[in-house]
């Protein structure tokens, strides 16, 4: 019985025939898997992007491969589509690699029109009224940018513009195409044999951050900190029971990935007809190209998440380990799970109770603005990284939920962000705005040689509060502030207790250099 292949089921479809002079080996699947994620280094603290993941993966998979005698083609399916193929290394092939191939084109209902052009295959249509099914041979004349033209016992038309349901049945998948992107080696075995092969190669499209909770206690003395290992895989390729870890840090890295990356942009098929249904009227201008894919994965992607609560303070039977790595920081997942695609995958990194911190309020003078009005303070959370801060740990960059706890209700005061932070250091979380604590700045005096502010901080609470106001240095001047002020992120800090209900000023000189 003759083999066909429909336009539909595209995905289920298998390479076709390879070169006549090689043995092919198809090794479908990895019998284990390691993912080591990097995170993007041009990125902030904070959110990674789910649309445009800009980290990267070092990937190790085990396969068994079943070598003829001679000269063979292995190909290795389901790698990544981000895979930067220059990277790849190939061992444990008793006669070692040849050449070595990303079969970038795969297969679509584009790809595979534009493979058969020329080609003959079969069209079947559907009466709507009747039901009756009828199939005629055709050859694809023109491919798959404009209207798609075919030549049939009947002369030439377009492909969808008789009115009826139509589709094309194809007899083989044309050569060249995969159903799912592939790596192939080139390779000479002295003997038939099994081969235990690891195939190791970097791809794009990966990036990680910790999510962090931070709970504060009804005591408002004390928080509990706990972090997620947060891991977003934006490939299309799924790793099962993988070894997961992840690097902290910014290793040196000079190449451009992107332009390494072999990912042509996929044809796209357009179905159109002719005015008036008649092949011997000129068509019309070609309908706009769609607009183009997400770059990575949708931003609907599932979260998975690999922890098993034990009790209420016992904490999680599961959570990443760290370790050394040089300079850097690596977080190793103990137990083997599944890295899904388009899809994210959860760890627990740290869990932290007790930890002690104080709280201030925060602003900043902004010289660029002639006038402010009064705006609200920010609240600040200080921690001391060491271990008598009930710390002592590296912390990662990244996203941060305030919660403060009443009762037996944990309810949400801010969604904050966190920079990279070591051990020893001092931990800052934004915890909100608060409308009782204001600052507002005004110009009092403004010259070619000088420009003067006055800043004024009001508080409307019963109780004096700690403020912290940033005050950065101005291209072109010097700032001549009298007081004493500290030094902070090259700029100057006015540190100050409003008296309840009171009020604080200090007035800012910048004097051209």
């Amino acid at each position: 019985m003759l083999r066909r292949l429909w336009l539909a089921p595209l995905l289920a479809l298998a390479p076709g025939s390879a070169l006549a002079q090689q043995a092919v080996v198809v090794s479908q699947a990895p019998l284990s898997s390691s993912v080591t994620v990097y995170r993007d280094t041009n990125r902030e603290e904070g959110r990674f992007n789910l649309r445009w993941l800009r980290g990267y993966a070092l990937i190790s998979e085990k396969r068994r491969v079943s070598l003829p005698a001679g000269d063979a083609v292995v190909r290795f399916e389901g790698v990544a589509d981000g895979m930067i193929a220059v990277s790849a290394v190939v061992t444990g092939l008793p006669g070692g690699i040849e050449e070595k191939n990303r079969d970038a084109r795969l297969l679509s209902p584009a790809s595979l029109l534009d493979g058969s052009l020329g080609n003959r295959v079969h069209l079947r249509r559907t009466d709507r009224a009747t039901g009756r099914v009828t199939e005629t041979d055709a050859i694809i004349r023109s491919g798959p940018d404009n209207a798609v033209v075919l030549e049939t016992p009947q002369g030439i038309e377009a492909l969808r513009c008789s009115g009826l349901p139509e589709t094309l049945v194809y007899d083989r998948v044309p050569e060249g195409l995969s159903a799912k992107p592939t790596f192939s080696v080139q390779t000479r075995s002295p003997q038939a044999t099994e081969a235990e092969v690891t195939l190791t190669y970097l791809a794009t499209g990966f990036d990680w951050g910790a999510s962090y909770v931070a709970t504060i206690a009804e005591d408002g003395r004390t928080l509990d900190l706990f972090a997620w290992l947060t891991v977003a895989n934006g490939n299309g390729a799924q790793f099962d029971r993988a070894q997961l870890l992840a690097v902290a840090g910014q290793p040196n890295r000079s190449s451009d990935f992107d332009a390494l990356v072999e990912r042509p942009p996929p044809p796209v098929l357009r179905l159109s007809c002719w005015p008036m249904d008649s092949t011997s009227t000129r068509p019309g201008p070609p309908p706009p190209p769609p607009p183009p894919p997400a770059p990575m994965m949708a931003a609907t992607a599932d979260i998975l998440v690999t922890a098993q609560r034990r009790t209420e303070k016992a904490g999680f039977s599961v959570i990443a380990a760290q370790e050394e790595l040089g300079d850097l920081k690596l977080y190793r997942v103990p137990v083997p799970v599944d890295v899904l695609p388009n899809g994210q995958k959860q760890v627990a990194m740290i869990q932290r109770e007790g930890v002690p911190f104080t709280s201030f309020h925060a602003g900043a003078l902004e010289p660029w603005r002639e006038e402010t009005a009064s705006v609200p303070l920010a609240r600040m959370l200080r921690m001391d990284n060491r271990e008598k801060g009930g710390l002592g740990l590296p912390l990662p960059s990244g996203s941060v939920a305030v919660m403060r706890r009443r009762s037996s209700d944990e309810l949400l005061l801010a969604d904050s962000t966190m920079k990279d932070r070591a051990i020893g250091e001092k931990v800052e979380i934004a915890a909100g705005l608060s409308d009782q604590l204001r600052l507002s700045q005004t110009v009092t005096a403004s010259t070619e040689k000088e420009r003067r502010y006055r800043l004024v901080l009001t508080n409307a609470t019963n109780a004096g509060a700690a403020v912290e106001i940033a005050i950065p240095r101005l291209d072109g001047f010097d700032l001549a502030t009298p007081g004493r002020l500290k030094d902070k992120d090259g700029g100057k800090l006015w540190s100050v207790t409003v008296p309840a209900n009171g009020e604080a000023n200090l007035d800012v000189v910048y004097r051209r250099q």
